[in-house]
């Protein structure tokens, strides 16, 4: 089983006596069974710093994962992390709820600035989309066990350890790519899919958070049918603690699937 550490190297909200900024490394296991801090002077926040309390805080025991998610700290992480004597897995993702809780229990912002929303490249394009539902129960067995090129159901994100019953709604999006499809599922798999939003305004929109701070239109629309329906599908999202899909598929035959995402909203 692998060990993982979740990790964040980033100016304190405190100040030393001098009134000097300082810098403070919190490191972490996903069950919080483990906990490390360390803070050094502004002065002192670089790599080899990091390394040197990376070997003090494992012991004999370096994780074989490292998880990030301020896009501030992952070059300073990943720089030390390459100095060590073994090769260690530098994941970026926001999904690091344990790190984020304790952050927020010694009140450290969480606000990444994120860029203002960009277009999908027109050349991945599908030819159509739509919202669309299935049954929490049905998740697992209609998409886990198919030849999926593109397939991400994290074990974490399955409805039955949400505790989710059997019978809840599964709101999502479904895209038709045609002769596009799997190059769209490829290009959405680089850029690691986080959540879509749908977002009111002039025209309204459904919006990808992806990677640490990323954010795509995947789709503009002001038809009114089509604004009702994504009010319905933010609804449904409240009612199943924030999880939802993304499928894209060729052709809406059901018989083949490019790509399937669980998602669910940032807390």
């Amino acid at each position: 089983m692998s060990l993982i550490w979740q990790v964040d190297f980033y100016r304190s909200p405190q100040k030393d006596t001098a009134g000097q900024i300082l810098w403070d490394l919190l490191i972490c296991d996903p069950s919080r069974n483990f906990e490390y801090i360390a803070t050094c002077p502004q002065s002192q926040a670089n790599s080899n710093w990091l390394t040197e309390h990376f070997k003090l805080a494992a012991k004999e025991k370096l994780p074989d994962i490292i998880q990030v998610f301020r896009p501030q700290a992952l070059s300073l992480i990943t720089a030390a992390a390459n100095n060590l004597e073994i090769e260690i897995e530098i994941e970026a993702t926001r999904r690091t709820q344990a790190l984020k809780q304790w952050l927020q229990e010694k009140q450290y912002s969480l606000v990444i600035d994120k860029p203002p929303p960009t277009p999908l490249p027109e050349n991945l394009w599908g030819e159509e989309w739509r919202f669309a539902n299935i049954q929490a129960g049905d998740i697992i067995d209609e998409f886990a066990d198919r030849p999926i090129p593109v397939l991400q159901i994290p074990e974490f994100l399955q409805p039955i350890n949400l505790g989710l019953a059997s019978t809840v709604p599964i709101p999502g999006v479904i895209i038709y790519g045609g002769r596009q499809s799997l190059r769209l599922a490829r290009w959405l798999q680089e850029t690691n899919p986080v959540s879509l939003n749908y977002i009111p305004g002039s025209p309204d929109g459904l919006i990808l958070e992806a990677g640490l701070a990323d954010r795509w239109i995947l789709a503009t629309f002001e038809d009114a049918e089509v604004t009702a329906a994504a009010k319905v599908y933010e609804q449904r999202k409240q009612l199943s603690k924030g999880l939802h899909f993304l499928l894209v598929q060729p052709d809406d035959s059901g018989m083949t699937f490019s790509g399937f995402w669980l998602l669910k909203e940032e807390q």
